[in-house]
This record gives C-alpha cells, structure tokens and sequence, in this order.
C-alpha cells in the first residue's frame, strides 16, 4: 500500500488546472475530493447547450497536442478513447485592412510559399526563425516549464543557464520578428499568438516565438464536439481513478492553525483535510478563504501585477449557413497597435478593436441545428473594466458590421440566440480577479520564480496551480501546472 493511501487532498476547484491535478493525486494513491462552485466541470472549457447549439465558453485553439497526449499517456489512456481529433486546414483565416483574405495553410512548405508570395526571400528567412523557434519549443518544453519555481536554485545548473541565453529571454519579440522579415503582414501572422500573452509585442520575451512552433509546425487541431471534450475527458479520468467530485459546492474558508491548513468549510459544513491545492483563482483563494496573516501576497502586490488580457465574448446562433469564414477567423483589418494601448497602457474599452471569430459548425454539424452556424466571437479587451448590455451590443454590432465588409454576410437579422459574456461573469463565475480571462501577464519580470509562487509562503501543506502561477496561462499549461503540483504535493509528504 502507498504511504500515501491514508492523506485526504482536496482540489479547489475543476478547471483544467484543477482536473490535471486531482487526476495525478489520485494516481499516485492519494484520497482525493475536488470542489467546483459551478454545476459542471471543467472552469472556462466548459459548455453550454441551447436549442440545439453547443457553445464552448471559453478556449476554443487545441494546440501543442503532445501536451493532451503525453498528460493521458500517464494514466495508460490515449486522447483517441475519449475524444476524435481532426487538423485543421486551413488553420485560420486573416482578414487585413486590404480586404484580402489570407488563409493559412497547415503544410509547413505551403505556408513557406504563402510569406514567399508576400516577400521575396522569406522562404529561406522562415527556416531560419523556425529552427530558433523549435530550439525554444523543446528547451522550454523539456527544461523549463516542468519546474515548480519555488527557487533559483533550480535552474542554476551551467546547462540551463546556458540554455536560458538560446531562449532570447532578454530581447523583446517584435524586434526578433523584424530581423527576418519586413513585411507587416508577415509580422502581424507572427505576433498573433502573442496578443493573448497579456503584453505588447515589444515587452513580450522573444522566447515566445516557441508559440509560433507550435502554430505552425505543430498544427491547429480541434476536438470533434467541442473543446469541452477534453475537460469531459478528465473529469471521466478522474472518477475512474476514485476521485471524489463535488459540484455546485462553494468553498467559503480555509482553516489554518499552526501554519497549517486542517480543514476546509464549504456549503455549510467543515471537513478536514491534510493538504490543500487550491486551483482557484489564486488571488481569491488568497484574499477571501484565508485570514489575512496566512496570505503570502498583499493586495497591493496584486495591484501590480500586469495581468493578461480579459474578453468581451459573445455566443451566437445564427439561423442559417455563413459563407466566407472558416472554424478560425482573425479580424486584423484595424491598426493594433491602439487596441494594444487600449488593453495594456490606458485600460479603456477599445475604439476599433481586433477581434476573432470562431465557426465552430463549418467543421463539427453537430454543435448546431441542421442548417444552421454556431459562431463565438471573442474581443480582448483590458481588465478591470465594466460594462451594460447595451455597451456590449454595440461591439457585437461593430464586429457584424466588418465581418458584411469583409465577406458580404449580413448575418444580424439572421440571429436567433446571443449571449454576451465579459468581466462581471468572469467574476461570477471563477472569482476571476479584475475579470481576468488569462490569468499573468507572460513577461519577463513575471516569469517562472518571478510569478507567485505554487507553495504558500505561510501555511505548509496549501498548494496552488493553474494560471496565475507556473508556467503560465493557457489549456497546456494548466494541465501542465495540475501535474507539477502533484508532485509537490507527493515531496511534501515524503519529507515530513
């Protein structure tokens, strides 16, 4: 029998964090409960159903596919016995200010041909970028984002030290970008998955461009049904492994005595534990479940962190098929370096936002009516803002208005369901703090031991994951993250 057969864990919370973590608890012999406020699991890779549509709520790119794999490997599944995936092709579509349209295609040489077409030489210029990107994708990958980040001491091995200068951590992404190419389109391509990394290009570490790796070489997939899949997928993981899951269940305290967390209160009764992951917003779990001498972080040390952007998002049923868009479509018809500013330096709703636009039924029928078109379009927008409904309906109609421009749909009248969705449910629903929709800002100054910690400072066994600490926001990284605090939670108690 495992020592660890007789300690009682409890998750905080069922997000993909939340899941990877309760998951490898139970793997490793460990009695385990996970505790979710919403009805059903999975945090912002939920779903919801309406009439025949399936909505994704929240991420909806499936990258880094080996990161699914390699998560379910552990348990001796495959991705393939809980859900089908397909590669998408194109990959997505960009929209420009040109009114030209540009597909992305999936075959590495196709793409090479695509920047060829629109800068003489490029070809030659992307192998040379994607050989650096692919270093940085397996370094990182390998080395550095399966750390826990509790000390320097970690990485201070002449290997790592050496291989943290190849990963250009000190120079910013835009400037790497324009030493290989000068065509703003190129560029714009380069930075897109930038954008959602919570800072402007140029303060973005050039050790970013792994996302392009893993854009480009690693391909866009997606889930047939929904990303809710995968969060399906781990929830029925986690009870074949015994994990005990409680939903609709609101965590109102963390006990502590003694430096150490002996039990949790939540709908109204108390059970004690012997360790604590809180998978929850992590500034939440600080400043609402603990008393204020066992936080590890003030709120002015909150105040301060750059946080990643938050999204107006809305869900739309739209009664009729929709020509001129694919599953992925990138509005960048308007300039970004404003709607930067409006996000990162003068949070304010913006002017002319970018925005993206998501057709989930152009690949999968079965996520709307027969005849019918399940779109998601998600605007990035700085934290901390507010907002009525009427203020969120003219976004909605901006968007509707370049999406007629660009692709000669007039889908307004055509709309038979709309949900809008931003900060205030942001906070409702995962005490999101400031509506956050990412979680940190991936910037130097907040990267690996610069982020909060995954152990308390203040109380021994309370543990924390998911994406505002290591590694940082995202669907792999948080399934990532719930994997590294397990073992944590496994050193803990073996060096008791």
């Amino acid at each position: 029998m495992q020592a660890s057969s007789n300690k009682k864990i409890v998750v905080i919370g069922a997000g993909f964090a939340g899941l990877a973590s309760a998951c490898s608890l139970a793997q490793k012999g460990f009695q385990v409960t996970l505790l979710e406020k919403n009805a059903e699991t999975g945090g912002r890779g939920r779903a919801f159903k309406h009439q025949g549509y399936s909505f994704d709520m929240g991420p909806s790119w499936y990258w880094m596919p080996e990161v699914f794999e390699q998560f379910f490997n552990r348990f001796g599944k495959k991705v393939s016995d809980y859900y089908t995936l397909q590669r998408l092709d194109p990959s997505y579509r960009v929209f420009f200010s040109d009114g030209l349209p540009l597909d992305v295609p999936a075959a590495y040489d196709e793409f090479k041909k695509m920047l060829e077409t629109m800068e003489p030489g490029a070809g030659p210029k992307l192998d040379s970028f994607m050989a650096e990107a692919k270093v940085k994708y397996d370094v990182s990958m390998a080395d550095f984002v399966w750390k826990p980040s509790l000390s320097i001491l970690e990485f201070a091995q002449p290997r790592l030290l050496l291989e943290s200068f190849r990963l250009h951590l000190f120079s910013g992404f835009s400037d790497h970008a324009k030493k290989f190419f000068k065509n703003p389109k190129i560029i714009q391509l380069l930075e897109f998955p930038i954008l959602f990394l919570g800072a402007k290009p140029e303060k973005t570490p050039a050790m970013y461009s792994m996302m392009n790796y893993a854009d480009i070489m690693l391909g866009t997939w997606y889930p047939k049904g929904g990303m809710c899949k995968i969060a399906e997928a781990m929830t029925s993981l986690a009870k074949e492994l015994g994990v005990r899951i409680v939903t609709s269940s609101q965590v109102n305290t963390i006990d502590v005595s003694q430096n150490e967390a002996h039990a949790i209160s939540f709908d109204g009764k108390t059970e004690r534990f012997d360790a604590v992951v809180a998978a929850a917003d992590y500034q939440h779990v600080e400043s609402k479940l603990l008393e204020k001498e066992h936080r590890s972080y003030t709120d002015d040390y909150w105040e301060r962190r750059v946080m990643s952007p938050s999204s107006l998002l809305f869900y739309i049923g739209v009664n009729r098929k929709v020509s001129g868009i694919q599953h992925h479509n990138l509005f960048f018809d308007e300039p970004f370096d404003r709607h930067a500013r409006e996000i990162y330096d003068s949070p304010s709703w913006p002017v002319n936002p970018l925005f993206y636009l998501c057709c989930t039924s152009a690949t999968d029928p079965s996520v709307a009516p027969e005849g019918k078109e399940n779109l998601f379009i998600l605007i990035p927008v700085a934290t901390g803002l507010t907002s009525s409904e009427s203020e969120r309906m003219r976004y909605l109609k901006m968007c509707l208005e370049r999406v007629k421009k660009h692709t000669g749909e007039d889908i307004e009248a055509d709309i038979e369901y709309v949900r809008s969705y931003a900060h205030e449910e942001f906070i409702h629903d995962y005490n999101a703090f400031k509506g956050n929709a990412y979680g940190l800002a991936n910037t130097l100054m907040q990267t690996a031991i610069m982020k909060p910690r995954m152990k308390s400072k203040k109380v021994k066994n309370l543990f924390f994951t998911g994406q505002l600490t290591v590694p940082g926001p995202g669907v792999p990284p948080s399934i990532i993250s719930g994997q590294i605090v397990a073992d944590e939670v496994e050193k803990y108690f073996h060096n008791r």
